[in-house]
């Protein structure tokens, strides 16, 4: 018995080992500079909570990731929803549409976008062109564009936990709903829609959470003017050279991210939410 324990042991010791290397000592490091730079004590935490240049840039983050969660989500339930029960051609149509922008960079679509959104970009040139506006829409540098190009981008991690809650739904359910008089629109709100909730509220954790993080695409597409707590971070590391309130942030960052993890977990499974 004990040596089938210390095989496995050596088996797993690389990746803890790895976990502990890469992640767990660089957040001690950071840990550390949150309480003592640049002076020992929780200062910075407490200028977390009372400098208003940061209460904004937290209470901008928050809102901006509450509507691209909100969004995302309800786009994809719909792609989702076509995806499981719509016909064979639809499916296949939609699973290239998921899959592909995977193999799409980031940087490359927030400039897409910003080629789209731009003052003389495609979009309002298209309006003015056939007479819809007279002048261009602020579509660009504004969080308009920030939240079009997140949600964009997290779409496709919405659709999986989703369409993987939509497959565990039994279709002789259903049946048995339209059986007894029920349409279409009161299946889904009443038996479709309840049993596939805890894949919403996963799909709304993962959003939620990638778009807490999210700094290349609101950098491009806000031009600086809608900073997010990840620019913030940037910005106090290398220009302002302020290291002790971006280490204080990122640590309130990582204690929001692990709670929302342990939501996670609680309101649905992972082997469930990935299939």
């Amino acid at each position: 018995m004990t040596r089938s324990w210390m095989r496995y042991a050596i088996l797993l010791a690389p990746l803890p080992l790895f976990l502990v290397v890469s992640y767990v000592l660089p957040f001690l490091m950071v840990a550390k500079w949150s309480v003592t730079d640049p002076e020992p004590g929780f200062g910075q935490y407490i200028r977390i909570f009372t400098d208003p240049t940061v209460q904004a840039v937290l209470i901008r983050t928050l809102r901006i990731c509450v509507i691209v969660t909100l969004v995302s989500v309800t786009l994809a339930y719909a792609i989702a929803y076509n995806w499981v029960f719509g016909p064979p051609r639809r499916q296949r149509l939609i699973e290239y549409c998921v899959l592909i922008p995977f193999w799409i960079s980031v940087l490359i679509r927030a400039f897409g976008w910003l080629i789209l959104l731009r003052n003389n970009g495609i979009i309002n040139e298209s309006l003015m062109g056939i007479g819809i506006i007279k002048e261009p829409l602020a579509l660009v540098r504004n969080e308009l564009g920030s939240i079009i190009g997140m949600t964009h981008f997290l779409i496709p991690f919405a659709v999986f936990p989703l369409a993987s809650a939509l497959r565990q739904v039994d279709p002789r359910v259903l049946q048995a709903a339209s059986g007894l008089g029920a349409g279409r629109m009161r299946i889904f709100w009443t038996v479709t829609l309840p049993m596939t909730m805890p894949g919403v509220l996963g799909a709304g954790i993962i959003v939620f959470v990638f778009a807490l993080g999210f700094f290349i695409t609101p950098a491009i597409l806000s031009g600086g003017r809608s900073v997010m707590v990840a620019e913030f971070i940037y910005l106090q590391l290398f220009q302002t050279v302020n290291w002790g309130l971006a280490a204080a942030i990122s640590v309130v960052l990582l204690v929001i991210v692990a709670a929302l993890g342990t939501l996670l977990h609680k309101v649905a499974r992972l082997d469930k939410l990935v299939g």
